[in-house]
């Protein structure tokens, strides 16, 4: 299991990456703690805006907080850069997530 605490550590040693952004948002969001999760994913599609997993979580974290319409956009920018990258299978996880969004919150 992740530990939390020593991830914060390694963020407030000034190591601030997008992986570790990734992982901290990921611990989040296994806690259930989407507000938490949504900062740090945040962070990652910052400092590394071609990161198709960054942008998998982020809309992850987004829909878990009920930001339905940006996790939306969360994952459409995901999967153009999924797209972009030849990542095939984080393309198509994140258009499923999109369509049950979709479905959930018809416009």
């Amino acid at each position: 299991m992740v530990d939390i605490q020593n991830l914060e550590s390694m963020l407030a040693s000034g190591r601030d990456t997008a992986l570790l952004r990734l992982t901290l948002g990921n611990a989040f969001i296994r806690k259930d703690k989407y507000e938490q999760a949504v900062e740090h994913l945040a962070r990652a599609v910052e400092l590394d805006p071609g990161y198709s997993a960054a942008w998998k979580a982020y809309g992850r974290a987004l829909a878990g907080h009920g930001r339905t319409q940006d996790a939306a956009e969360a994952y459409r920018k995901g999967i153009a850069v999924a797209h972009a990258k030849g990542d095939k299978q984080a393309a198509r996880e994140m258009e499923v997530f999109l369509r049950r969004l979709e479905k959930q919150a018809p416009d």
